[in-house]
């Protein structure tokens, strides 16, 4: 493992009150772009629209449970953090299974809404990350939410592309690459994530045992 994972200095744990503001900023901004996005996504019939904001709604329940737990004990704290990962890994599967039912169904999505909507998301998603990135690094719980917001921000310039693909080929195929792309995405921070929760968990049960 990385020494992210592993290394012996105490890692941050969310226990400050700019960490606690940016977590209600980001969450009212999640909570509502996900509104945007879904209701957008299913008028335009766009998959990678409705990825993106199954995406911020993930991340609107990350920060609030990120929030419940702070302060809370690291065995806690780690569980959080380990539900929060396997979350990511089902939904990068629902948008892989969405993917290739509309990869069957072949509709094409409405280009003019894909690339305004993901405009708009990618404003509020950089927004996130400016309010985020001092606090990037810390304890699973803590980069949980960090690794949560920075795949906003490269899901929404990946939505935005799909859009120029869709009006440059009049096809849904560039909407279905990205939205797998985007699937996959999930299924990568969802492995970061549970790899630290699980080492933070099983440094919490050898403390214990020496205590």
């Amino acid at each position: 493992m990385s020494a992210q994972c592993c290394g012996d200095a105490p890692k941050f744990d969310g226990v400050s009150a700019g960490f606690k503001r940016a977590l209600w900023a980001v969450i009212f901004i999640n909570g509502f772009m996900f509104l945007v996005e879904m209701t957008a996504g299913a008028f335009a019939e766009s998959k990678a629209l409705q990825a993106d904001a199954l995406d911020f709604l993930g991340d609107t329940a990350t920060y609030a449970l990120s929030l419940y737990v702070i302060g809370m004990s690291l065995k806690i704290r780690s569980t959080a953090a380990l539900f929060k990962g396997l979350s990511l890994g089902a939904m990068g599967a629902w948008v892989l299974g969405t993917t290739i039912y509309q990869v069957l169904v072949l509709g094409t999505p409405q280009a003019e809404v894909m690339g305004v909507v993901g405009f708009l998301a990618l404003i509020a998603n950089l927004s996130s990350v400016a309010i985020l990135m001092r606090y990037k690094d810390g304890d699973a719980n803590v980069r949980s939410v960090w690794l949560c917001s920075r795949n906003d921000a490269i899901g929404n310039v990946a939505v935005m592309l799909a859009a120029g693909g869709v009006w440059l080929t009049g096809t849904a195929w560039p909407d279905l690459f990205v939205a797998a792309l985007m699937a996959g995405l999930f299924f990568w921070s969802a492995i970061q994530i549970i790899r630290q929760a699980l080492y933070e968990r099983t440094q919490d049960e050898v403390q214990a045992g020496i205590a």
